[in-house]
């Protein structure tokens, strides 16, 4: 019995510690993010979770580039920052952003709030940046690039989104393998950031098909190769 009352004690705490961590990585609404941000005003610590390169492109204003390689790295750079100061988190949607976010609260950050979305979220949503790309293709030049009496698939990534990576090479393999009645865009989205506006692209990756330049089907996020061929399939009958 006593055994049984220690093992239940146990299990308790961690579940306790589980329903903690998962409350902490709830997500604002973007909505309820600028009404912080805004309200935080001069306090506010910017944070780009991203890589440096990724920095230098595009960043929110007011953002520090902190990518942290190491522990002996995280740990100069947070004695820079105020553990009770509103901190804010972005990196392209919110895998690395969340990371962070979680390493500055174990290190004593009592305020620390990722945007909802990530950056891709932020420039769909036409939300400023500093920039060093410019604004990339008009929307002219888009619907230009989609005259075809083909399918059009466009992909919408980036060439430091995980997710975007990895679903390339499907992307590679269908231009290939259907180049007879599909044609392949890729746009580079942080490179085109008035046109992911326009289209309202608001997460990497985004595949976008046309037929007729007509947008047939849509979707944010990753997708099967046998996915995307029973759509493409769908559509040539």
């Amino acid at each position: 019995m006593k055994n049984l009352i220690v093992l239940l004690f146990v299990s308790l705490i961690a579940t306790s510690t589980f329903a903690q961590q998962t409350k902490k990585r709830e997500l604002l609404t973007f909505e309820a993010f600028e009404e912080k941000l805004k309200a935080a005003g001069k306090n506010a610590q910017i944070l780009d979770a991203r890589l440096p390169e990724e920095y230098q492109q595009n960043h929110l204003e007011g953002a520090v580039s902190f990518s942290i390689g190491n522990k002996g790295d995280f740990e100069k750079h947070i004695a820079k920052l105020s553990k009770d100061k509103p901190t804010f988190i972005y990196s392209i949607g919110n895998g690395r952003s969340g990371v962070l976010a979680q390493d500055l609260r174990n290190a004593g950050f009592q305020d620390v709030t990722e945007i909802p979305g990530g950056l891709s979220k932020w420039i769909g949503l036409g939300r400023p940046v500093i920039s060093t790309t410019g604004k990339g293709l008009s929307l002219d030049e888009y619907t230009a690039s989609l005259q075809s009496d083909k399918l059009v698939l466009v992909d919408f990534g980036s060439r430091y989104c995980p997710g975007c990576k990895k679903l390339d090479p499907t992307i590679d393999s269908i231009k290939t393998e259907q180049a007879s009645h599909v044609k392949v865009v890729k746009i580079e989205a942080y490179e085109n950031k008035s046109l992911v506006k326009e289209l309202g692209v608001v997460g990497l990756p985004t595949l976008i098909l046309y037929k007729n330049n007509q947008i047939v089907w849509q979707k944010k996020g990753g997708a099967s190769k046998a996915e995307i061929e029973k759509i493409l399939h769908s559509q040539t009958l």
